[in-house]
């Protein structure tokens, strides 16, 4: 029995003029996916990314809480809104203003970048342009009077750890026109001493609520207007990062400085 030889294909297939154009047409068949995919699927998403991470950026935020800084009023593991409208309209992504419209005032818990590294923090606005802080024993004056402080109910510090409500001392401030809890620790080297400062114009004296363990203005000195994102307005979401991030449901979308009475 006698086998067939094997079929040949015509050399012609092989000349390098054909094989070129099989791949040519490969590569504009590819070429045409890829122009599909993009048009059709990569762009939208990008321009739909754009527009959501614009609005965040010059409209509203959140700002996540990595440390303890604002205790009692913020936690560790809370994720607070940030009104980025509170004050002005920036240019998304940059701190250049398009229009103001007010400015933060004594009392208020703000966002901002730090004048010394860039670090994005929250604290609360302490003095405004003009005026004169000082700080006597980890009691606050302000522009020649003494801040009052008065005692809180218990119920104010039901999501503070049992440790922290031992290791602290905690007392309701009364700026002017606007009262919230603070928190010392007498344990811990602290700077309870400062000042007279006189906050220059155009720049806004920062504190944290746990007054023993915040870096702050005390430190970096004023922040310049610029550099306030905006206002903290309330808490979003919260988990317990001590716990295994064990959700604080009474935190869910409560709002900030609740009524020390």
């Amino acid at each position: 029995m006698s086998l067939a030889p094997p079929k040949r294909r015509p050399l012609e297939q092989f000349e390098p003029g054909r094989v070129k154009s099989r791949m040519d047409k490969k590569s504009l068949r590819a070429r045409a996916r890829a122009r599909h995919w993009w048009r059709k699927e990569i762009r939208p998403l990008l321009v739909i990314g754009l527009i959501i991470f614009s609005i965040r950026s010059s409209l509203a935020d959140w700002s996540d809480v990595p440390t303890g800084s604002m205790k009692p009023t913020i936690l560790e593991g809370d994720r607070v809104f940030v009104n980025k409208l509170a004050y002005d309209l920036k240019v998304p992504f940059t701190t250049v203003h398009l229009a103001e419209w007010s400015n933060p005032q004594r009392g208020q818990i703000v966002v901002f970048f730090s004048p010394k590294d860039g670090t994005r923090l929250i604290k609360r606005v302490i003095g405004v342009p003009g005026d004169t802080i000082e700080l006597r024993n980890d009691g606050l004056i302000i522009n020649g009077r003494p801040v009052e402080y008065k005692p809180i109910a218990d119920e104010l510090l039901r999501d503070v750890a049992s440790a922290d409500r031992v290791s602290h001392t905690y007392a309701a401030e009364q700026l002017p026109g606007r009262s919230h809890v603070v928190a010392a620790w007498p344990a811990v080297s602290a700077m309870r001493n400062f000042g007279p400062y006189l906050v220059p114009e155009g720049h806004y004296f920062m504190m944290g609520d746990n007054r023993d363990d915040s870096f702050d203005s005390r430190y970096f000195g004023s922040v310049e207007r610029k550099r306030i994102v905006g206002r903290a307005t309330a808490v979003a979401l919260s988990f317990d990062r001590s716990n295994y991030w064990r959700p604080r449901w009474d935190r869910f979308f409560s709002a900030l400085d609740p009524s020390t009475e």
